[in-house]
């Protein structure tokens, strides 16, 4: 249930980010914007924690700034890797996949703590 709610605030995020970032488009449906959602996770599951790994003094140095230059990254690999599985999003350059970036952190995180509850130790 975590996972599908999870897929579900990617999917509305990033329509923000496609409906309000100029250089963002979606034209898809619905069921193409989950599936774009789902290109989003797997870029995150697999590709983040490697580049964040390599990127790590830089992180440190930034004090965790440069974070946002990994999440537009990972926007912009989500676009490379839509466009070869024929779902029509596409981000122009790297000024609007930071602008999408911070936009898709934003209501995620917003989203996250509105939807799925905290797991608190009922002692």
């Amino acid at each position: 249930m975590h996972l599908l709610l999870r897929l579900l605030i990617n999917a509305v995020a990033l329509w923000c980010a496609a409906r309000f970032i100029d250089g963002i488009q979606y034209t898809g449906s619905t069921m193409g914007l989950l599936g774009l959602s789902l290109v989003f996770g797997v870029v995150n599951a697999f590709i983040r924690p490697i580049l964040e790994f390599f990127s790590l003094p830089v992180l440190i140095l930034t004090l965790g700034l440069f974070a946002l230059v990994l999440n537009a990254g990972m926007l912009l690999i989500t676009s490379a890797a839509a466009t070869r599985l024929d779902i029509p999003f596409h981000v122009d350059g790297f000024g609007a996949a930071i602008l999408g970036a911070l936009l898709v952190s934003i209501v995620g995180t917003v989203l996250g703590w509105v939807l799925i509850p905290s797991e608190q130790d009922n002692d």
